[in-house]
């Protein structure tokens, strides 16, 4: 098994072509983010190939949450990604509104023959384990991107209390957003600093976790996007509003140590 990671566009500045360079120059061989305003189209394409990067796209619902996934999801795969990952619905819907909008999502994937990855994410109908196992149950083909940060803090733990739901979410995992999140929220400042140690232990073992069941379901490449995001999820001094940490070497220390880890488990011939 292969690993792929992937940067995320989120909270990074600049053109696209400058975006791009950083992002092949530190090694990543893939980028993560929405797809490109119709403007860019041209420019996107050719900057995809000319950097040979693969591509998620990331979209969301809302409003008619069906007729908008449906819209989003055909818009990104013109772009023909490797995978697309989606903010799916919204924790206050009823269970039979949750159960037509996955039908329906499920119906879209199928007919545009690239997998989804639906993210376990606050304010999303996957907001919390229980409400993902579910689904989960309900919808065997359903799969999920992985962001258990989003858990640790709508449930105030590690998750120790839901290994079952964990398990099942870790079967259906297809893809990682690996940032590290704590109690009292989706990131943590550093997840190199000491006092964030046991923080990073939980999350490393869910990774591992899946890391394991997708090398045992035989698949060839895993994805990882080491997703921490700016001010707003980046701590900040108060008044000042200055970052408590550099985002760039948040994501790229994260990203080169799950890639340490992973090629120890999985060495590449």
């Amino acid at each position: 098994m292969k690993l792929k990671l992937f940067k995320a566009q989120w909270g990074m500045t600049g053109t696209l072509e400058q975006q791009f360079a950083q992002i092949a120059e530190a090694g990543y061989q893939g980028i993560e983010g929405p797809p490109p305003a119709k403007e860019n189209e041209k420019l996107f394409r050719s900057l995809l190939d000319s950097y040979k990067l693969d591509y998620i796209a990331g979209i969301h619902s809302d409003g008619d949450h069906i007729a908008s996934f449906r819209e989003r999801a055909e818009r990104a795969a013109e772009f023909q990604p490797l995978l697309i990952t989606s903010h799916s619905g919204r924790d206050y819907m009823e269970w039979s509104e949750q159960l037509s909008f996955f039908e329906n999502a499920l119906g879209i994937e199928q007919r545009l023959g690239i997998p989804f990855a639906h993210e376990t994410h606050r304010g999303r109908a996957m907001f919390t384990p229980w409400t993902t196992a579910r689904l989960l149950r309900e919808f065997p083909e359903l799969k999920l991107n992985a962001d258990f940060s989003h858990w640790v803090v709508v449930t105030e733990s590690f998750l120790e209390e839901q290994k079952a739901n964990v398990e099942l979410a870790v079967s259906r995992a297809i893809h990682v957003h690996g940032r590290v999140g704590f109690r009292h929220g989706p990131q943590v400042p550093d997840p190199a600093a000491p006092e964030y140690a046991a923080e990073l232990q939980a999350h490393e073992a869910w990774w591992d976790d899946i890391c394991r069941t997708r090398a045992a379901q035989g698949v060839d490449v895993f994805t990882f996007t080491p997703e921490f995001g700016p001010p707003g999820y980046m701590h900040t001094m108060p008044y000042t509003k200055q970052p408590l940490a550099d985002l760039w070497s948040v994501c790229l220390w994260m990203g080169k140590r799950f890639a340490d880890r992973f090629n120890e488990q999985y060495p590449q011939g």
